[in-house]
């Protein structure tokens, strides 16, 4: 009897289980029908993006400084050129004053040999960069003694160091005023949101939509702006401090060079 209880039981049980099986069967048969008639939607939706056409990126970059406002972006744009003219021009005169020391030294100390310090002044004479200019001014004073040779080559030095980074401190004035003037655009952006939530007198995203982008659109060039700006003045930084050293280790030699050779005389 029990037996007979617990067949039934477990007959009960899957036939239960069989009816919710069926049942849930029924609901996923329509979930799918929806899956499959919603994906031909989703087919033209990706067919009508890829459709869409490509905007050039010239032509983004004018409707983004249009969108900024004429004004503070012009501002910026000149910024970045005038900055950027003023490095490259750094940038070709410091690449033509590069010189090679070692092999300079050399010459200076074999004119010094075979035709004494007139020889040495027309080597140093015919080669150009700050390097040949010092030590042309040092020979100059040859016959004063090795000391005011030496405190020559050290106050020119300053002097070519300082022809060197001239024009730098104009570069670092634009790194900091173009994202003063994005800045100065984002208050203007923001005022004019303010003023347009005040003459509306309701607060929606189509009425600060206008100011809002004016703010960033002129912020985010300012930034980019002072970004680049600032790559080029860290590497003319760079190579002039790299010039620089290369000038005192010549000064050095140069001195040691001229020190024998008065040994000689």
């Amino acid at each position: 009897m029990k037996k007979f209880f617990l067949l039934l039981a477990v007959a009960g049980v899957m036939a239960f289980t069989a009816n919710t099986v069926s049942a849930q069967d029924e609901q996923a048969a329509p979930a799918a029908e929806a899956t499959e008639v919603e994906a031909p939607a989703a087919t033209d939706l990706a067919a009508l993006t890829a459709a869409a056409p490509e905007v050039p990126l010239h032509q983004a970059l004018k409707t983004k400084f249009i969108e900024g406002g004429p004004g503070f972006m012009s501002l910026i744009i000149i910024c970045l050129i005038i900055g950027l003219a003023l490095a490259i021009e750094r940038i070709l005169y410091l690449s033509f004053s590069e010189t090679n020391t070692k092999k300079l030294v050399a010459q200076v100390e074999a004119a010094l040999k075979n035709g004494g310090i007139e020889a040495a002044k027309d080597v140093c004479r015919n080669t150009r960069g700050p390097v040949a200019s010092i030590f042309y001014q040092g020979l100059l004073r040859y016959d004063q003694g090795l000391d005011v040779v030496e405190k020559t080559v050290v106050s020119y030095g300053s002097v070519q160091v300082s022809e060197m980074e001239k024009g730098l401190t104009w570069i670092a004035l634009f790194i900091a005023i173009a994202p003063s003037l994005g800045f100065l655009g984002t208050v203007v952006g923001m005022i004019q949101a303010f003023d347009a939530i005040q003459a509306a007198g309701d607060i929606s995203p189509n009425v600060v939509a206008g100011g809002m982008k004016i703010a960033l659109i002129t912020t985010v060039g300012g930034l980019i702006v002072a970004m680049i700006l600032q790559v080029f003045y860290n590497y003319i930084l760079a190579k002039i401090d790299s010039i620089s050293i290369d000038m005192e280790d010549s000064s050095i030699s140069l001195v040691d060079v001229l020190t024998k050779y008065n040994g000689k005389k």
